[in-house]
């Protein structure tokens, strides 16, 4: 049990997280924006201004994990995407996960923690109309595999969670943009994600899983 850091706390998933979290006796503070409705501790931050974290944080104290649920999924084709698209949808979805790791490094070393970053669907790529949000979750995907090797010696844990379709406002809107349908019954629900991540947190010390691909049962 420990203090975990959340960010995309008031979304679908994040919000399915804080709770399956405090449940399992986790201490959780989210890192976001409007995380005051929430009932646990927040830090009010701008994960489209990665720059601005180091001062919304402060001094860093206790940090057992780091889980970044944040992102945004804007529909665009490449025509359409200026450069403040890319600049937003890269700050939220990687620079600011990069820039938490980096800040929370020195707690996650003292703890042998683990970094957790949720991920797109298993083997996305080449989706039209979405390049900037694929091309961030591939970035966001190397962020982990070289933070993973860098922080081995350290004793901290880097895992990338690749859930596939999960019933969350989100991806109803997503699904809007593109004209294609929604039904949340064929989608995993975001309390079954929420578990498999505080399962992945709480692995025993000889092994963990570093990455947890997620797929909808079945029908």
């Amino acid at each position: 049990m420990g203090r975990v850091l959340v960010t995309g706390a008031t979304g679908g998933i994040g919000t399915a997280l804080v709770g399956a979290l405090v449940r399992a006796g986790h201490q959780v503070t989210a890192v976001g924006r409007d995380v005051g409705r929430l009932d646990v501790p927040g830090i009010e931050a701008d994960l489209a201004e990665p720059g601005t974290l180091a001062a919304a944080l402060g001094t860093v104290g206790e940090v057992h994990a780091l889980v970044h649920c944040a992102g945004i999924s804007p529909v665009a084709t490449v025509a359409e995407s200026g450069p403040e698209h890319w600049r937003r949808t890269l700050a939220v979805n990687v620079a600011s996960a990069a820039e938490l790791a980096r800040l929370t490094l020195p707690a996650l070393r003292r703890a042998r923690g683990h970094v957790v970053f949720v991920n797109a669907s298993p083997g996305m790529t080449g989706v039209p109309r979405w390049s900037a949000f694929v091309g961030s979750k591939a970035a966001l995907r190397e962020l982990a595999d070289s933070l993973r090797e860098e922080e081995a010696a350290h004793g901290v844990r880097v895992t990338t969670v690749y859930p596939a379709a999960t019933a969350t406002d989100l991806l109803g809107e997503v699904r809007s943009a593109f004209g294609r349908p929604y039904d949340p019954e064929l989608c995993i629900r975001p309390e079954t994600l929420a578990s498999m991540i505080v399962w992945l947190l709480d692995a025993p010390a000889d092994s963990y899983a570093c990455e947890l691909s997620v797929l909808p049962s079945p029908r």
